[in-house]
């Protein structure tokens, strides 16, 4: 019996592109279903009936919600290009830095470029705008001193950091055009946007990666549409 796998996503969505950059680093085929948000399909709820979010992976009949999780169960079910360590420690320590990318880094990029946690709000007083973009330049300063001697942050090839960090080495550079916000210069944060020239240049990135022309005006309608 062939294998079936299915992906419900956003292509604007950066958690929706780590599954497929996942996908394509382990060689596995799939049919792809784009989304809309506001007029949801009768599968994307019937799969994931709780949340009812992008990205879900189903993976012969069965559905896998939540990107992390996801790209979890990938490196797990396929073998070849290794997404997470083998070591423990190791794996142990990119969860952690994975979480830290999703609950930290995320909100405060978007509040820096865009205002509000969620990046629909307006900034809290005068000097909103510039205290979020010193914490999210603050939060940055930990993903720098973490690439300390390293090409990747999954060492000398991609791995499950990498994937997840796709919000700093390209979505970041769409919000800082779109909003008129620099938070990730070459003089602050060398090793970043050293990683970030590599990141972006990776075959696998450059199939996996949305047009960025047309993603600058998608995110300016979307946040500043909702003020």
């Amino acid at each position: 019996m062939a294998e079936e796998v299915l992906l419900f996503g956003v292509w604007a969505s950066h958690f929706t592109v780590r599954v497929q950059i996942a996908l394509k680093l382990k060689g596995v085929q799939y049919k792809y279903f784009e989304e809309d948000l506001d007029n949801k399909s009768v599968l994307l709820l019937q799969y994931n009936p709780i949340n009812k979010k992008v990205p879900v992976l189903v993976h012969n009949g069965k559905p896998i919600v939540e990107s992390q999780i996801i790209l979890e169960y990938i490196d797990e079910t396929w073998p070849g290009y290794p997404i997470l360590p083998k070591d423990p420690h190791e794996r142990a320590i990119a969860r952690f830095w994975a979480m830290f990318i999703d609950d930290k880094c995320t909100p405060a990029l978007r509040k820096a470029c865009w205002g509000g946690e969620n990046g629909r709000e307006s900034w809290d007083g005068e000097n909103g705008r510039e205290k979020a973009v010193e914490e999210a330049s603050e939060l940055l300063k930990f993903m720098e001193e973490e690439l300390k001697g390293k090409r990747f942050f999954g060492g000398k090839s991609i791995g499950l950091v990498d994937i997840i960090a796709n919000i700093i080495g390209f979505w970041l550079g769409v919000f800082e055009e779109g909003s008129g916000v620099k938070l990730l210069t070459r003089d602050k944060f060398p090793k970043l946007c050293n990683w970030v020239d590599e990141y972006v240049s990776s075959s696998i990135m450059k199939e996996s990666l949305p047009p960025r022309d047309k993603l600058v005006p998608f995110f300016q309608n979307f946040f500043r549409g909702a003020k």
